[in-house]
């Protein structure tokens, strides 16, 4: 079923073709004058239009320049009963996906129409899968035969083909987006777009506009309309990795996109529809965020309806020999070197590092290995420096409290490698095998609950 709308000066051609498209369980719309038409179809209320060529007021050509100069690129099927070849021409250049004459028989009307809408789905498609490409990393596999990598691999051959929200939750580093890609790939959606969006890296507005679209002009450099991610990913699937740091605002419009499947535009009235299944990702407990009213409660429990937790390194270490050879295989195969092969001992200190990185920092001491062994031997004199940092036992650890004893070996691990780089962020972050930005967030995290600890401090010394 698709939104038609119908412009012809005729009744009787617009009472005909509404009952026919009808017939075909299409919602169609009909106007009279193309003027007024024209605002409806540029605020995206309809899939595709079916215009008269010759009408006061406005004809059918000048219809599709108004329309292409607005950047509305719904498809435009134009019909006339003084049909040239000049104003074929004319119309098929500036944007009408197709040209039928006057008289027309029902099939013949039918069938033009299902190919016109075929055709925008095709582009949209297309459109969808260019805004992913720095995305898609398809090609790559979940790797691990420890009794936890198994038991999730259960777990998303059993959440796969669910429309249901999944909530994949784990420490950066682990793998979540990978979860996110076997999950879409082994879904009836696999044909369709997987569409990904970093809450943390934009603003609030600038959220808002990516994940709803925004029409010309709604705000200050909306030079174009253009569309949003759930709208790009309409019957395929959204990844929203960091969910947690969504602003409050903008969480609740999210909570009505997964509850009514309705949405508008930045700018727009027109409310439109989507269906696309949501994974949110989070490196916090977002029970301890709904807790501090940082999160809504209501969002959370409707996230969390298939919840996914991936391990961290350290609670698989028997992964680490296939994780470090596949890495190590993959840099060889680029490089187009022979194969990279590691001592005994050097698989032992792999091992018993704690990697407060995970598996992203894995691979990036594989990257930085390969490039320091000609040879293509990794010893344990060579990594042994690297993965000094962090490989304390545990009683060197002070404080930890009971049910966050993870949490605050971490911020000790990471206030300590800080303090050895006397603060330089970069040194840190590059050390401990995390990026700078997550490294931020994390101190600005602390900073917040320190700050909020004084002001219970205060109030209860009043």
């Amino acid at each position: 079923m698709a939104r038609v709308c119908v412009i012809d000066d005729k009744e009787l051609i617009r009472e005909s073709l509404a009952e026919t498209l009808t017939r075909e369980d299409h919602q169609v719309t009909t106007f009279a004058d193309p003027v007024e038409a024209l605002e409806a179809v540029r605020g995206g209320a309809f899939e595709l239009v079916l215009s008269d060529l010759k009408m006061p007021r406005m004809d059918g050509i000048s219809l599709i320049r108004e329309l292409r100069g607005a950047n509305c690129d719904t498809p435009v099927i134009m019909m006339t009963a003084f049909a040239t070849v000049a104003t074929a021409v004319e119309a098929l250049k500036l944007g009408a996906v197709d040209y039928i004459q006057k008289p027309f028989e029902a099939e013949a009307i039918t069938v033009q129409v299902e190919r016109a809408l075929q055709h925008a789905r095709l582009r949209r498609d297309n459109e969808a899968l260019r805004t992913s490409i720095d995305d898609l990393q398809a090609t790559r596999r979940i790797i691990g035969d420890s009794e936890t990598m198994n038991q999730l691999r259960q777990r998303i051959a059993r959440s796969a083909d669910s429309d249901a929200t999944v909530l994949i939750s784990g420490e950066s580093g682990t793998g979540k987006e990978l979860v996110a890609r076997a999950l879409h790939g082994k879904s009836r959606r696999a044909d369709r777009p997987m569409l990904c969006l970093n809450c943390a890296a934009l603003s609030g507005n600038l959220l808002e506009s990516e994940l709803f679209g925004h029409e010309r002009g709604a705000f200050t450099g909306a030079d174009r309309l253009r569309k949003g991610r759930f709208e790009l990913a309409d019957g395929g699937t959204l990844l929203l990795d960091e969910i947690s740091e969504m602003a409050l605002p903008l969480q609740a419009k999210l909570l009505r996109v997964l509850q009514e499947g309705e949405f508008e535009r930045v700018g727009s009235s027109i409310t439109r529809r989507a269906e696309v299944r949501v994974i949110a990702t989070t490196n916090r407990s977002l029970g301890d965020w709904v807790a501090k009213k940082r999160f809504r409660a209501d969002l959370y429990y409707r996230l969390n309806v298939l919840p996914l937790n991936v391990p961290a390194l350290r609670e698989r270490a028997e992964d680490i020999p296939e994780l470090s050879a596949h890495f190590w295989s993959r840099i060889a195969r680029r490089e187009g070197r022979s194969a990279i092969r590691t001592k005994p001992e050097a698989l032992a200190l792999l091992q018993q590092y704690s990697w407060p990185g995970n598996v992203r920092e894995l691979e990036n001491l594989c990257e930085r290995a390969a490039a320091m062994v000609p040879d293509g031997v990794v010893t344990a004199s060579l990594i042994e420096s690297w993965v000094s940092i962090g490989a304390q036992p545990a009683q060197e650890f002070s404080n930890l409290r009971h049910g966050r004893i993870l949490e605050d070996a971490e911020r000790q691990l990471i206030e300590r490698t800080l303090g050895r780089y006397g603060g330089h962020r970069a040194k840190t972050a590059k050390a401990l095998g995390i990026g700078v930005r997550t490294l931020g967030m994390k101190l600005k995290q602390w900073r917040e609950e320190a700050a909020a600890a004084e002001r219970v401090a205060a109030l209860a010394g009043v």
